[in-house]
């Protein structure tokens, strides 16, 4: 069973713009596409030569997607972690990460109806003329009608206000479970192999999109009549790098909050176990949004400042990558900025053409977000408000802040619509509560770094 050639010629086209945009030489590829007929074995050769596109040698950025080659690139070991670590109470933690996880949930579910890519001075606009703004609760249902917005999304009936009665399924949510899941049974010495298969066992098809789509389809034609055909780990670590549009998309990122909730003041740890995930399905940029991610949130168990955690974070990636330049630019722009719609406004400006999906503007949100954030229920709506890809951001933005505050940082009325069920589309969950998940959430320190916490905490 192949492909049709329709939906090859798109993957290529994506392929070329992802690779251009990766400093790659792909000159005349395009035109020569066009000219190829409907012939599997013609696509599948430019196919091979995309992939294989050398880097341009005026090209500035250093960006492996192996571990060896992404330490190689962090900052030097002497400055990986903080100078005087906050020591890290696992019994504390465990409620910070509860706290982490509920706020995920909820920015997931407020930023859900409006990801269609608005941008913030959209979403004003419409909140204005029904006195919704600033944002302080989940969204009316008049914001396409009264409101004139453009578009909800397909989802909006179960997450606008007054709508609400459960946690709606979501591959944000899905993805933050699945990770817990993959904790749960494997520890934090789960591999890529382990991974392939909670990825099987438990994801639909259609619930993905983009890098991760590609891969369970791939899983699924080779599948034949063997349910778990071998791959050996060199297969695995491979696969990324073959036909894979869109690698450097924000799937990878929405996956690694549970990796930052497992390892509380160990970022080095939470973004390692991060690009294990990541690296089953992206490359480059892609990747390090997740360690950044992760590293985020474990960072954000014992900082006092909310730029540290993500200057903490930034050490965590190749230093002369784009994320770095990009994300480093927008920790600098928000430090100086004087309230977060002036720190919206310098990101936007110069990063607006890193819309949906991608890791690079909305980073610099995230960052914008935490800084002038007053609590959980502030920052998300200040997070969503921001536009681009709401419910993920949404979703991580909530992390960082329900991580950063602690409990009691999030009013009861944000969670008391959900009526404690949560619905998830993961064939193998089947906790239907979500104070019950979030109770797993908060074992997640105990579990992977011990009763105790780690003993060197704090320590290269």
């Amino acid at each position: 069973m192949f492909a049709p050639f329709p939906v090859l010629r798109q993957q290529l086209r994506a392929m070329l713009r992802d690779k251009e945009e990766q400093g790659r030489d792909v000159t005349g590829m395009s035109s020569r596409l066009e000219r190829l007929p409907d012939d599997y074995q013609a696509l599948a050769d430019l196919a091979a030569a995309i992939d294989a596109a050398p880097v341009r040698a005026d090209w500035p950025y250093v960006e492996p997607s192996d571990l060896a080659g992404i330490r190689a690139e962090q900052a030097p070991p002497t400055r990986l972690l903080p100078d005087r670590p906050a020591p890290v109470s696992v019994a504390a933690a465990g409620e910070r990460a509860r706290a982490g996880f509920l706020g995920s949930v909820v920015g997931c579910v407020l930023g859900k109806p409006v990801e269609v890519m608005p941008t913030l001075d959209e979403l004003r606009s419409a909140l204005e003329r029904l006195g919704e703004w600033p944002l302080r609760d989940y969204l009316p249902s008049g914001l396409c009608t009264e409101g004139g917005f453009r578009a909800f999304h397909p989802d909006w009936p179960e997450t606008t206000r007054g709508n609400i009665t459960r946690v709606v399924p979501d591959d944000d949510i899905n993805y933050t479970l699945l990770g817990l899941m993959t904790l749960e049974r494997h520890g934090a010495d789960f591999t890529k192999t382990d991974l392939r298969r909670m990825w099987l066992e438990n994801v639909p098809l259609a619930c993905t999109w983009g890098p991760e789509r590609t891969f369970l389809t791939r899983q699924g034609l080779a599948m034949g009549l063997d349910d778990y055909p071998t791959m050996t780990p060199e297969e695995l670590e491979a696969l990324p790098a073959r036909l894979n549009p869109g690698e450097e998309l924000c799937g990878a990122m929405i996956r690694a909050d549970a990796y930052g909730y497992a390892c509380p003041g160990r970022p080095d740890i939470a973004a390692e176990l991060a690009w294990r995930d990541a690296s089953l399905t992206h490359r480059g940029n892609g990747v390090y949004g997740a360690m950044f991610a992760a590293a985020a949130i474990s960072a954000a168990f014992t900082a006092t400042d909310p730029l540290d955690v993500f200057a903490t974070a930034l050490r965590y990636v190749p230093q002369r990558s784009r994320f770095f330049a990009i994300v480093a630019d927008s920790l600098a722009l928000v430090a100086e900025a004087r309230d977060w719609l002036e720190g919206y406004r310098a990101i936007h400006g110069r990063y607006a053409r890193y819309g949906h999906c991608r890791v690079f503007q909305e980073s610099g949100t995230l960052i914008n977000t935490l800084r002038f954030a007053t609590d959980v229920g502030d920052g998300i709506c200040k997070q969503v408000s921001q536009g681009n890809d709401t419910d993920s951001y949404g979703a991580t933005a909530g992390s960082l802040l329900g991580v950063y505050f602690g409990p009691g940082h999030l009013e009861e009325r944000w969670t008391a619509p959900f009526n404690d069920l949560l619905h998830t589309r993961l064939a193998g969950w089947y906790e239907n509560s979500l104070t019950a998940a979030a109770d797993r959430v908060a074992a997640l320190p105990a579990r992977v770094l011990g009763p105790a916490g780690p003993p060197t905490a704090g320590r290269p």
